[in-house]
């Protein structure tokens, strides 16, 4: 099979190298600049390198034309845009799978919401969910994630094609609850990170139960299956999110109790303010959300924000 991986970074490289290694006939795009130009020039990157296999390119229609599926792997925020792109070429008879995690922050739409919303039939849109890091994964360490969609044919066509000994694919049946599940534990790493910057680990346990709970609410609020929230597209990514030394929204959190700064992509950053609109839109309650946004965006201080989080008025579990 025929696919293209569009974008150089981090996920995108890792998926155009996981799956060169799996005989697909992989075309890289991206876009000209520090990512691209890094893997054209020195045929790696800090996680991979680049098989040769791999069709690298910057020219977006050869990377669309080349392609029965299409993965995309970029910053969230700049889907919407470069669907925009994608969309002046012909595509109706392409795949597209969503390998990135994040809600727009203008909107609070789903990725695949914007897809739609581009002009792409839903039931040809899946997204790839799930925990794991490009340093574990390039070491032969194996682990699970989910593939999901609007179409229960094409979930199982997609995870019986990607799976290998290195990445077990499960079904997903829940695109609401997978999108926003794995978007909303990038949030909980902020604040992971920030417990570790203050050396109050011991309060992660309270932040994996409270956090799944309340990200479960906001699932059942939006139509989705509050199940979800405990499956591999969010509890199920806890361990390499709220603890992994690779956590990018982990080491961002903590730079801030450290007073350090993180210079690379932290997803969790856009979501809290998407997530925190979603939570007011829906009526949800979302105290870690809101407490993580109060810091980001309000200049709230983190210590007092995370203690008072902590030492809230008592109520049941559950």
């Amino acid at each position: 099979m025929k696919v293209s991986v569009l974008g150089c970074g981090r996920w995108g490289s890792f998926i155009g190298w996981y799956l060169a290694n799996q005989n697909f006939d992989v075309c890289q795009w991206g876009r000209e600049g520090k990512s691209f130009d890094v893997l054209k020039n020195t045929g790696k990157n800090e996680y991979v390198e680049l098989d040769k296999r791999i069709n690298l390119t910057s020219d977006l229609e050869k990377a669309i034309e080349h392609a029965e599926v299409i993965i995309i792997s970029i910053s969230a925020q700049s889907l919407r845009s470069l669907m925009g792109e994608i969309t002046k070429f012909s595509v109706k008879d392409k795949i597209f799978v969503l390998c990135m995690k994040g809600i727009e922050i203008e909107s609070g739409k789903r990725l695949s919401e914007v897809v739609i919303e581009s002009g792409i039939e839903k039931e040809k849109i899946a997204v790839w969910v799930g925990p794991g890091h490009i340093q574990a994964f390039t070491k032969g360490e194996p682990n699970c994630m989910v593939i999901d969609s609007y179409n229960s044919e094409l979930t199982v066509k997609l995870a019986d094609l990607f799976k290998s000994d290195l990445i077990r694919f499960y079904y997903g049946n829940d695109v609401i609850g997978s999108e926003i599940g794995a978007a909303a534990k990038n949030v909980l790493g902020i604040a992971a990170g920030m417990l570790d910057g203050l050396n109050l680990k011991t309060l992660k346990g309270a932040l994996m139960a409270r956090g799944a709970r309340e990200v479960a609410r906001l699932i059942k609020a939006m139509g989705g299956n509050e199940f979800s929230a405990y499956g591999l597209c969010h509890l199920g990514d806890y361990e390499t999110t709220l603890f992994s030394e690779y956590s990018h929204n982990r080491a961002f959190g903590e730079g801030i109790a450290k007073g350090e700064k993180f210079n690379k992509l932290a997803e969790g950053v856009p979501t809290a303010k998407a997530m925190k609109l979603l939570g007011e839109k829906y009526k949800v309650d979302l105290p870690i959300t809101n407490a993580v946004y109060s810091i980001l965006y309000e200049n709230g201080d983190y210590k007092q924000v995370l203690l008072k989080l902590f030492s809230r008025d008592l109520k049941k579990e559950f």
